[in-house]
């Protein structure tokens, strides 16, 4: 992390900050942490921001459906002792700072418009107004329009700095107006999603999918229901997804973030634009599935039915 720990300090160094930058972190890969490090360097070291106090910095994370008027900031206390206390965090302990375990969680459009209103004014001390979203991906449709208008006039001396699981869930267009940066995780700890082997099952799913051949994508679905358990098949759907990603980051043109994977590459010049993101969909509702004894042959069967219709 500190060749991008680096990058980000170099810009700020050469008066070349973007106004909106996207972190892509594996959950408690340390997005925040790092974005916390480029903020302090962008505020001259100013120990406020260390101790997250600072006027001008803005913090905006999930809250539960159920919290009804609340916003981040009325949860200020609970975020600045979790990064402090461990910035490498991870979604869940975010949750269990706040209280929130087994709840779903949203960034509201009441947050949007809080937003806003902060916005609108001119800076405490007269420099930049920051803003770190951790999550943005949790934004409602409403919450995330919203956001979009802002960054596409963004009020001078405003920066948006973003944490992302997931990007492929955000609007193409809130993307396309980052400067995207994929924080890796640290050495000898690469995705073990990824490290797991399906033996060419989701290579030949997907050349039936892209060749429009549904007999031999069903024959695929058929090995997928055999594999030797439950956690296999989960496995698979996990692997699957992170290959999804790899074929939505090089449809953005987002090569060098993609892992140098030239069969995800394939993939992704033959499918739609909005394949990857309604694939990914269909595999995390599957893996979920999994785990409530549905049967898996009409599970795997559902899934090659909605890759094949979305290709």
């Amino acid at each position: 992390m500190s060749n991008l720990t680096n990058t980000l300090a170099g810009m700020v160094d050469a008066g070349r900050v973007p106004h909106a930058i996207l972190l892509h972190e594996d959950d408690g890969g340390g997005g925040v942490a790092l974005a916390m490090e480029f903020l302090g360097h962008l505020y001259g070291g100013n120990p406020r921001v260390a101790k997250m106090i600072h006027p001008d910095i803005h913090y905006i994370f999930p809250l539960i459906l159920s919290s009804g008027d609340s916003v981040s900031e009325q949860y200020a206390s609970e975020w600045r002792t979790l990064v402090l206390e461990n910035p490498s965090f991870t979604e869940g302990d975010l949750y269990t700072a706040l209280g929130f375990e087994g709840k779903n969680t949203v960034i509201s459009v009441k947050e949007a418009n809080a937003l806003l209103r902060v916005l609108s004014r001119y800076s405490l001390e007269g420099g930049y107004t920051s803003v770190l979203i951790y999550l943005p991906e949790k934004m409602n449709s409403t919450a995330a329009n919203r956001l979009l208008k802002i960054l596409e006039e963004p009020p001078e001396q405003t920066i948006f700095v973003m944490v992302t699981h997931a990007p492929e869930k955000l609007l193409p267009t809130i993307i396309s107006r980052c400067q995207l940066f994929r924080v890796e995780a640290a050495a000898g700890a690469e995705d073990a999603a990824l490290r797991y082997d399906d033996g060419g099952l989701l290579g030949a799913l997907m050349s039936a999918v892209i060749s429009r051949d549904l007999s031999a994508a069903l024959e695929v679905g058929e090995q997928l229901a055999a594999l030797p358990s439950r956690d296999s098949a989960r496995a698979f759907c996990r692997y699957a997804s992170g290959r999804m990603r790899r074929v939505f980051l090089y449809q953005q043109g987002l090569d060098s973030l993609a892992g140098g994977d030239e069969e995800a590459r394939r993939w992704a010049a033959a499918a739609k634009k909005t394949f990857p993101r309604k694939a990914m969909e269909a595999l995390d509702k599957a893996s979920g599935l999994i785990g409530r004894n549905v049967n898996l042959k009409i599970l795997f069967t559902d899934l090659v039915d909605r890759l094949f219709v979305n290709i």
